[in-house]
């Protein structure tokens, strides 16, 4: 098996780290210019729940390919979680057109996913 390449390990990871205001700034231009709902996972290295919920929504991420989901450090992109009013970690927000739509604080991967999942198909019943 030597030379050959685990695919788990160069799967590409499907969330966007947003690492500046600009690039926060640039990822909800897209997406609102395509029409694409967006799922933010506000957190913090030093938050244990926050860092736990990593895996969650990488996998969301890779299950949900039409909505955009990113990934705020809150000490290292401190204007987002201000302009956006976090207070608390890890944070999920849904958004569409550039506003918050829903909210869900702390780490709780059933309703974070039935969330994310009633606006999808709130979005596809209405396109549809």
């Amino acid at each position: 098996m030597e030379g050959q390449v685990d695919v788990e390990q160069v799967h590409k990871s499907m969330v966007v780290k947003v690492d500046s205001l600009a690039t926060w700034d640039l990822s909800v231009t897209q997406a609102t210019t395509h029409g694409s709902l967006i799922v933010v996972h506000f957190t913090a290295s030093w938050c244990m729940p926050s860092v736990a919920m990593n895996p969650l929504f990488e996998e969301l991420a890779s299950s949900y390919p039409d909505v955009l989901f990113l990934a705020v450090d809150v000490d290292e992109v401190k204007e987002v979680a201000t302009r956006l009013d976090i207070k608390a970690m890890p944070t999920f927000l849904v958004m569409k057109e550039g506003k918050q739509i829903d909210k869900v604080v702390g780490a709780n991967p059933e309703e974070i996913r039935k969330r994310i999942d009633g606006h999808v198909q709130s979005i596809h019943d209405r396109d549809g």
